[in-house]
């Protein structure tokens, strides 16, 4: 079968009163996020480790899928450039960096709360 340039069945549909379709991914327009997600608190803790600062983020919105949850994690992570880990639904991230992971939270979509 030969191939034409334009092989688009629907090209020379002409329906003027349609209503316009949703947009497309890369329009501006678009929505950026699937989840809402809510607001979230900061807490610092040294208690059973060693003297070692930790930052908990903490209070996720209940909707929100431990695997979303892991993804920001990760971004938490190489931001800060340290470690840290994903337990019940909390993110610890090793080290004292709360204006870091403040910033990465909140062009996430987060409202934070708590340390400063």
């Amino acid at each position: 079968m030969k191939s034409l340039p334009n092989n688009d069945p629907f090209a020379s549909l002409n329906l003027p009163n349609l209503p316009p379709g949703p947009p497309e991914k890369g329009d501006p327009g678009s929505p950026q996020r699937l989840w809402k997600m809510g607001r979230v608190t900061l807490q610092r803790e040294t208690a059973h480790r060693g003297g070692k600062t930790v930052i908990v983020i903490k209070d996720f919105a209940t909707h929100l899928p431990i695997s979303v949850i892991e993804t920001i994690a990760k971004r938490v992570r190489s931001a800060c450039g340290c470690g840290g880990t994903v337990r019940d639904k909390r993110i610890e991230i090793q080290g004292d960096q709360p204006a870091k992971i403040r910033a990465v939270l909140e062009a996430e979509g987060f409202e934070v709360k708590g340390v400063k």
